[in-house]
């Protein structure tokens, strides 16, 4: 038995992971972001233990048997949040999380102070990341920076209640924009830029390695014979891509979540900065991973499901099972601003060539194909990295629209496997990683994809049509960015 906890942004989940890789169990706790001032996003770390000792005692309480028998615990969680910790490892203010865009003007003074930033991090400084928000807190908050003791990550800090020890794992450590990505360890020139040395870092392992054991006390609450290993585990893309099976090179998903990414593993460190590219390690020994981040996928379908007051699949309901080719209109899914390949924090939405006659069928095909465009965005900045995707599985939520996932298939000229029903999140593949540190088994052997349920192909007729209509859309940003 294993299990797998992921530390999201809006709750904790946990999974029970049993014979043959079935859920024999899962159980959530919500969690709230506060936003103390406009851009800001943070939560207690508090909140996470308090969550997973909610989902765990749930989980005892309901699959005692199996429970007993756990052997592994793997886990997952959002990436880049800054949790500063002082004397006893006490956390000095809240932590500050991957979408909270205060640091902008640190992201500046950290790539002036180490020319050499995206060489070693093979990222650009971004808001989001971690390294811009202890510059941030260095200046604003310098009481708190002089108590810093060690800065964690939002799954590390609950692997520190867990286990007792400061530990990550590469793929997480990844998006602080401390590590050096191609040779998978801190960078001491990234952490100078910030004022810190390696005294303030967790100790690294792979994400499928032992970091500890849970802490005996913790074993006995959930009755569990001896205590568990608890692996590395991954940040959340990584540890996604371990339970859907994307760790061998040239394996890729698509996620059609709140936010849109296109991942693909690699055999190597292969950066591509102009094109706002993430270059991280995977959660897996020896192998790094290529993401393309959009920041508004779904949500720009739920945006207009709110402004339209109907629900999302209504809407996609009405376009019926094919469109005629690619609207009339077209959209700008930045209403968060964007990451690939822009880089800007700034853009926004925005509707064209709209024009009488055109209801909200119209609207509701051009954000289904406003977020296909900006997915190939990705796919083409990939492409410029010297990355070919060939195929790539689809999750999240959109990808229960086989309209959108058959423009999106066409839009970018590749076929889209659909696996069978199944949770194979973060959470999941945070227990395939406690297996593995249980086990110790070839990672490779383990981390499969699950079967697929259907392929989407691209159609044909629409594939020369949408290659087309892409060329004009591309041209929107470029011609607006001054006016956003």
């Amino acid at each position: 038995m294993y299990l797998g906890i992921d530390v999201g942004t809006s709750s904790v989940k946990a999974v029970l992971v049993g014979e043959g890789e079935r859920i024999l169990g899962s159980a959530s706790a919500a969690l709230e972001v506060t936003r103390p001032h406009p851009g800001w996003s943070e939560q207690a770390p508090e909140a996470w233990v308090r969550a997973c000792e909610q989902v765990l005692d749930e989980l005892a309480a309901t699959h005692r048997a199996e429970m007993a028998a756990v052997e592994g615990l793997g886990l997952s969680g959002q990436m880049h949040g800054a949790v500063l910790l002082g004397e006893g490892d006490k956390p000095l203010r809240p932590a500050i999380l991957w979408n909270d865009g205060r640091s902008e003007a640190e992201c500046r003074v950290l790539e002036e102070r180490c020319p050499r930033l995206r060489e070693l991090a093979g990222n650009i400084a971004m808001p989001g990341f971690t390294a811009p928000k202890l510059l941030w807190a260095a200046k604003h908050e310098p009481d708190v920076f002089a108590k810093l003791r060690k800065v964690l990550l939002p799954k590390d800090y609950l692997r520190l209640f867990l286990t007792g020890e400061h530990v990550s794992d590469m793929s997480d450590a990844a998006g602080t924009l401390w590590l050096d990505v191609a040779k998978r360890d801190w960078s001491d020139e990234l952490l100078a830029a910030t004022g810190l040395t390696r005294e303030h870092m967790p100790r690294l392992v792979e994400g499928s390695q032992v970091s500890g054991r849970l802490r005996p006390e913790l074993a006995r609450r959930w009755g569990m014979t001896r205590a568990p290993v608890v692996a590395g585990g991954g940040g959340d893309n990584a540890a996604s891509a371990v339970g859907i099976g994307a760790v061998r090179p040239g394996s890729a998903f698509v996620s059609l979540g709140t936010s849109g990414v296109l991942f693909v593993s690699n055999a190597r460190f292969s950066p591509n900065t102009e094109g706002a590219v993430h270059a991280f390690c995977h959660a897996v020994p020896g192998i790094w991973h290529q993401m393309g981040v959009i920041l508004s996928a779904a949500a720009s379908l739920e945006w207009l499901s709110t402004l339209l007051n109907l629900p999302a699949p209504t809407l996609t309901a009405e376009l019926g099972e094919r469109v005629q080719g690619p609207s009339p209109v077209k959209f700008l899914p930045y209403l968060s601003g964007e990451r690939t390949p822009h880089n800007d924090a700034s853009a926004r939405g925005a509707f064209v060539g709209l024009a009488h006659g055109q209801g909200r069928e119209a609207l509701t095909q051009a954000v289904l194909e406003g977020v296909a465009f900006a997915f190939a965005d990705c796919l083409r900045v990939l492409s410029d990295a010297g990355t070919e995707i060939v195929r790539a599985s689809a999750v999240g939520g959109g990808s229960r629209s086989h309209l959108w996932l058959k423009i999106l298939a066409s839009v970018l000229d590749r076929p889209l496997d659909v696996h069978a029903e199944g949770d194979f999140g973060g959470a999941f593949g945070a227990a395939r990683l406690g297996r593995l540190a249980a086990t110790d088994e070839n990672p490779l052997a383990v981390a499969v994809p699950p079967p697929v349920a259907q392929v989407v192909e691209p159609e044909a007729s629409w594939v020369p049509q949408y290659a087309e209509a892409y060329a004009r859309w591309r041209e929107l940003y470029p011609a607006l960015k001054g006016r956003f």
